[in-house]
């Protein structure tokens, strides 16, 4: 009786940490989401137009706007690290890790982590359509770009791709401390190429940060919805058990 007590004790908990974690990422996607939307009214009405010409020309040289602040292998250090939110590089992790998944025989979640990625790509595509905002003027690019300005595709599509993954593939590993270091290196990849797109000249400040804020929105609520599904029994659940050992 008291086994069968202890047992009942820890469903109860662990259902509450599910129902906590669950609210959680609901209200910080809609904080998010809420970020995006008063970015979007502002940069729509032309009022980000300051910020984002101080922004970009505190990042070249004082009276020469085509050259960015710092030495030469730091500007190709910065197309390497925006080459990371590229589509090809993006592709490429999410059929990796959808593979990875499918061999583990977890295909629901294979398949979840497609149908994530995928839509947040239409989300982009989207909203760069609905906006088309024009790239920065007053610098050089320093990457070729060929889509509107905002949101940020890159930064928009880092957030979707490295969150989403990090939350799903993470949820593979028992250990909290590993879980918390696959987010923290899916958080350091997406600021990093957002903030390269900034340096390169080829995105205003606003247009990085509304993609953060939408993939974020994105990652949390496609991060809430595996919770849910798997509660469902349609994808598999988390290996959340103690860790061995």
């Amino acid at each position: 009786m008291t086994r069968l007590a202890t047992l009942s004790q820890r469903i109860a908990r662990r259902a509450a940490a599910v129902e906590l974690g669950l609210a959680v990422a609901l209200a910080l996607a809609a904080a998010a989401l809420w970020a995006f939307a008063e970015l979007a009214e502002e940069v729509m009405e032309g009022e980000t137009r300051a910020f984002d010409t101080a922004i970009l020309l505190a990042l070249r040289i004082p009276g020469d706007a085509a050259d960015p602040l710092g030495p030469p292998w730091l500007e190709e250090m910065a197309r390497d690290v925006t080459g990371l939110g590229g589509l090809g590089v993006l592709t490429f992790l999410t059929l990796a890790a959808a593979g990875l998944l499918w061999l583990q025989r977890k295909h629901g979640t294979a398949l979840y982590v497609l149908a994530a990625v995928g839509s947040g790509v239409t989300l982009s595509n989207l909203a760069k359509a609905f906006f088309d905002r024009p790239r920065p003027d007053l610098v050089p690019h320093g990457s070729l770009v060929y889509t509107a300005s905002f949101p940020s595709g890159h930064s928009l599509m880092a957030a979707v791709v490295y969150l989403t993954l990090a939350a799903l593939v993470a949820r593979n590993f028992r250990e909290r401390r590993l879980r918390a270091y696959v987010v923290a290196l899916a958080v350091l990849v997406t600021l990093a190429v957002g903030a390269s797109r900034v340096y390169l000249g080829v995105h205003w400040p606003t247009d990085v940060l509304a993609g953060w804020a939408a993939g974020g929105a994105w990652a949390l609520a496609c991060a809430a919805l595996a919770r849910t599904l798997a509660r469902r029994g349609a994808i598999e659940p988390a290996d959340d058990g103690p860790a061995p050992g």
